[in-house]
């Protein structure tokens, strides 16, 4: 049997059309381990939604071995796990070679596991402003890109950072960016770390650094082609296993697009 896992409370509660002979389950509240535990070893399952909803389901099994099938049925806004592995929504994708070897993240008390990345600068406070138009009118379409742009011109302040990347300092003024990414993008579609590798055992830093707002608002649709990597006085990028980030004040982050408020560092780690 072939089950279709998806959230009620998610995309106004509309049901995901399903196949005859499968059937379709309200994942609300649903205990993961013991669900996959009841199942046959031959039945499958497939995910419906997008990046949050591999984030959760990750974090909700870690630990757990896998017996079955897992799939994603990309339905989400941004779909940045699918642009990096080359998939498109709408199509049922394997996720079994996907979810091992995750990078941990040490934020707030927190530990999470995480696809796509951690983010922490414009990033998150772009998640965090979302959030709040989301709470006022939960129908409004998000353009984050705007968000950003207003982010940069007016609303958010560059930080002082100092990244440390496999026990090396190294330190930043005016940072408006510093993500870890696993994949090659984030955002909806910005392409990050467009050589990061997700099964090359190692993560990647992007430190996004200018001391000048017009310069960095400038270079920032860059970033949707990769091509921001090549402005070297303003893009600095590290590869290790254990990467730390401390700002000098408390900014928002994001972790796979779920905002984390007041965070001044976060620890992420890659299993080699």
């Amino acid at each position: 049997m072939k089950y279709y896992l998806y959230n009620s409370l998610a995309n106004n509660g509309i049901r995901p059309a399903v196949a005859p002979g499968t059937e379709l389950v309200d994942a609300v509240g649903m205990d993961y381990p013991a669900y996959l535990a009841k199942l046959a070893p031959e039945d499958e399952v497939v995910l419906v939604g997008g990046d949050g909803t591999v984030n959760y389901f990750v974090n909700a099994v870690k630990g757990v071995e896998i017996k079955n099938n897992i799939y994603l049925l990309g339905s989400g806004t941004g779909n940045d796990f699918l642009n990096d592995i080359g998939k498109k929504p709408g199509e049922e994708v394997l996720l079994n070679p996907y979810l091992t070897n995750l990078p941990t993240v040490y934020v707030n008390g927190m530990e999470k596991l995480f696809i796509n990345n951690m983010g922490f600068g414009i990033d998150g406070y772009c998640c965090e402003v979302a959030d709040q138009i989301k709470e006022k009118n939960p129908q409004e379409k998000i353009d984050y890109t705007g968000i950003a742009i207003k982010g940069l011109l007016f609303h958010f302040k560059p930080c002082r950072a100092e990244v440390t990347v496999d026990g090396v300092k190294h330190l930043f003024e005016n940072v408006w960016i510093a993500p870890t990414m696993k994949g090659k993008f984030y955002g909806g579609g910005m392409q990050m770390a467009p050589d990061q590798d997700r099964f090359s055992g190692k993560v990647t830093a992007v430190v996004y650094h200018s001391r000048s707002k017009l310069k960095a608002l400038m270079t920032f649709p860059s970033i949707f082609k990769g091509e921001h990597t090549s402005k070297t006085d303003m893009v600095s990028i590290f590869t290790g296993n254990e990467i730390r980030v401390r700002f000098d004040r408390p900014c928002a982050a994001q972790i796979d697009g779920e905002t984390v408020l007041n965070v001044m560092e976060y620890t992420a780690v890659q299993p080699k």
